[in-house]
């Protein structure tokens, strides 16, 4: 096999277990000059086809991770329950700030 099927093989393979919306934490990037911190998490914005799974993290950054050089693993259906109640009482409390300091009239 060539290094352009092993490629294709790991696209088609990342695509089809990490598709776009992911959610994604890294335990380990292998890159010597800038790498994610670990434990930060982030959401899957595509696979290339080299396979790669191109990110955008919690903290604002965009490097994609590189199977088998970097350790990540998908955030479990309970962890996914909690940050979505995390993101849903922020919510909330950014409403509540807005209705403590009045009503709000725009033209």
């Amino acid at each position: 096999m060539s290094v352009f099927q092993d490629w294709a093989a790991l696209a088609k393979e990342n695509k089809a277990k990490y598709p776009p919306g992911t959610r994604i934490e890294l335990i380990q990037m292998n890159d010597p000059f800038s790498p994610v911190e670990a434990g930060t998490r982030g959401t899957v914005r595509h696979v290339d086809d080299a396979g790669q799974l191109h990110m955008q993290w919690d903290n604002g950054r965009t490097l994609a991770l590189v199977s088998g050089e970097d350790s990540f693993r998908k955030l479990t259906e309970e962890e996914l329950a909690e940050e979505q109640k995390a993101q849903e009482e922020q919510e909330n409390n950014e409403n509540m700030d807005e209705d403590e300091n009045g009503p709000v009239m725009t033209m």
